[in-house]
């Protein structure tokens, strides 16, 4: 692993993440989230897919990049050690990839790319999640989104 490059999201949960879309996960900047964004899972992210280097932009940019996205969850008041709760998705790169939205982020299970998309042909979309994962994020857990690409 010593080439691989990575990207850290800092965000919340928020009371409106139901995590039930069947294609894609979503982490926004916005601070708000309505029932109908079922593919959100944090918001107020501290980072959107403009602020990532240029190299790991770059490594993202070919077939061949596996792109590991790590979802940790802290839960609010930990009961007997219980520590956060962490779901991996891994997908691949594309050439198509620009990282040029400055509003969210989301990985796709398809190979559908537009400025958003931070890789495709994901393993799991939302409602594949763990639900106690979901569940923490609607009590607006903080949550730690770790992009890896190699």
């Amino acid at each position: 692993m010593d080439d691989a490059l990575t990207e850290t999201i800092r965000a919340r949960g928020h009371e409106n993440v139901i995590g039930e879309h069947e294609s894609t996960f979503e982490v926004t900047s916005d601070d708000w989230l309505t029932p109908a964004g079922d593919c959100i899972l944090a918001v107020d992210a501290d980072r959107t897919p403009t602020e990532f280097s240029p190299e790991f932009v770059e490594a993202c940019k070919s077939r061949d990049a596996t792109i590991t996205a790590q979802l940790e969850v802290t839960r609010g008041d930990s009961v007997d050690g219980e520590g956060p709760l962490v779901e991996t998705i891994t997908g691949r790169g594309d050439p198509e990839l620009t990282f040029e939205s400055d509003r969210s982020l989301v990985g796709r299970t398809s190979d559908y790319v537009d400025d958003r998309t931070v890789l495709v042909e994901a393993d799991c979309a939302a409602v594949g999640l763990d639900r106690e994962l979901v569940a923490a994020l609607a009590e607006g857990a903080d949550a730690t989104l770790t992009l890896t690409v190699e």
